[in-house]
């Protein structure tokens, strides 16, 4: 069985001693890191699978820190944050967190959501490899997890944002729901407040569509989920 590695990027000694405690009374070989240059030494050193980064952190916080690690598909990223806030949260999903959860949390819940992204991770490197995907002009690569504009223009897209269009393109034309969207994206159960489908498909459509008002390619269907309506090349 594979031993996963997880970085712990918090700033308060406390809660990061307790956070290495706790996982690796789990198992999990944990290192740990106080900021945006010694997670970076961290990463060079280590193969870790998965982060747990508080947001405020010195220096860079927790945003900027994070568009440096979601490039990487084999990387998991679970953000928590001190502030009860939205604004964290959706900013956190955009940028391709995993997860996040609100301090103080309960640390069974913790490491359930970091069990449940190991996994998924530990299943896609096993994965055969995923076909080329071709729509309107657009090809999206499930090798690299990254998509080409008709101009030719690469993008590396976070695993949630893949999860999601690779779902709704393999389902074209079919409603497919909220609940399910968020399941493959993350693995776990919707809730009533979650606004990651939201911002995962908002931010999806920013690619490709020229007008989100309008959208062309991802259509909502209000009280239902949401239509790939494309063209499959």
């Amino acid at each position: 069985m594979q031993t996963y590695q997880i970085l712990v990027v918090e700033d308060e000694d406390v809660t990061r001693f307790n956070l290495r405690n706790l996982f690796e009374a789990e198992g999990y070989v944990v290192f740990e890191a106080v900021d945006g240059n010694s997670m970076a030494e961290q990463l060079r050193l280590h193969t870790i699978n998965l982060v747990i980064m508080d947001i405020n952190l010195p220096g860079k916080n927790g945003l900027l820190l994070a568009r440096e690690l979601t490039a990487n598909k084999d990387l998991g990223l679970i953000f928590l944050t001190g502030r009860d806030s939205d604004i964290d949260k959706i900013l956190g999903l955009e940028i391709g967190a995993d997860d996040y959860l609100t301090k103080p949390f309960n640390p069974r819940e913790l490491t359930i959501r970091a069990r449940n992204i190991l996994s998924r991770i530990g299943q896609t490197s096993t994965e055969p490899e995923q076909s080329i995907m071709s729509f309107n002009h657009w090809v999206l690569d499930g090798n690299s997890r990254q998509m080409t504009s008709p101009e030719g223009e690469v993008i590396a897209i976070p695993r949630g944002e893949f999860r999601a269009l690779s779902l709704l393109i393999k389902n074209a034309g079919k409603i497919i729901s909220r609940q399910e969207l968020i399941k493959e994206m993350t693995g776990r159960d919707l809730r009533s407040n979650d606004r990651t489908v939201d911002v995962t498909i908002r931010r999806l459509r920013k690619h490709f569509e020229l007008n989100q008002d309008t959208p062309e390619l991802i259509n909502t269907i209000h009280g239902e989920g949401y239509r790939f309506v494309g063209t499959l090349d």
